[in-house]
């Protein structure tokens, strides 16, 4: 009877070793960004495929999509954070020009999109489909601040940023190019919207915050300036 007590108390460490292993490696099975993973500057980093071939129904989505200023704390995947950049911005084929998920005046793509999670800053370059992280350190409170202490834009797990360079619409149209610029940034943003309802999440657009702090925080260069705050997650 000893031996036998003895044989299932040896075997009681299984399942707490197990769920420690879990707990470990979960978030990296889910492509989770870890918060105490800093990167470095100028780091590069792939973003899993994209999804091409939803199911979720358009006319669902719609329906579904509203404006959430509440999220879980729970950080986003970077499947999710992938899937979501490409809908914003990302390339769909290449023939003579590099066509992109939202059309643009000229084909000349003034937009730039960035993004603000507990890892730090990272711009998306939709070419290669990947991240290069340029602060390695949690800019969102900052980034509130400069968005007049709105709490959601520090609370999201994620904030994307919707920047332009509009001399590059300009130098073909003109003044009126400004107006092309600001149509695709609203056509970029519906995209991420609607994506990330498909996902399960969601966000809304923030356009009341102080565009040179806002530079500053996000590290826009030169010619770029900030358009819209679109902070995303799973609602709370």
């Amino acid at each position: 009877m000893s031996t036998c007590r003895y044989r299932r108390s040896g075997w009681m460490w299984l399942p707490g070793i197990a769920a420690m292993l879990l707990a470990l490696l979960g978030p990296l099975a889910r492509g989770e960004a870890m918060a105490s993973d800093r990167p470095s500057p100028g780091e590069v980093m792939a973003l899993p495929a994209p999804e091409r071939t939803g199911e979720a129904p358009f006319e669902s989505l719609l329906q579904q999509r509203t404006s959430l200023r509440e999220y879980a704390p729970e950080p986003l995947s970077l499947v999710q954070i992938g899937q979501l950049l490409w809908a914003t911005n990302g390339t769909t084929q290449r023939t003579y020009f590099t066509h992109r998920t939202i059309p643009s005046a000229g084909a000349l793509y003034p937009l730039e999109i960035y993004v603000l999670t507990a890892r730090g800053v990272a711009h998306y370059d939709p070419f290669e489909h990947r991240l290069r992280w340029h602060r390695a350190e949690d800019a969102r409170a900052a980034l509130a601040a400069a968005a007049l202490q709105q709490s959601w834009v520090r609370e999201a797990p994620a904030v994307f940023v919707i920047a332009a360079e509009p001399a590059r619409t300009t130098v073909k149209y003109g003044p009126r190019g400004e107006r092309y610029v600001d149509i695709e940034c609203g056509l970029a943003c519906q995209n991420l919207l609607l994506q990330a309802t498909a996902l399960g999440l969601g966000g809304v657009p923030v356009g009341a915050f102080e565009d040179q702090a806002v530079a500053e925080v996000v590290g826009l260069p030169a010619g770029q300036v900030p358009r819209l705050l679109v902070p995303i997650g799973r609602p709370r």
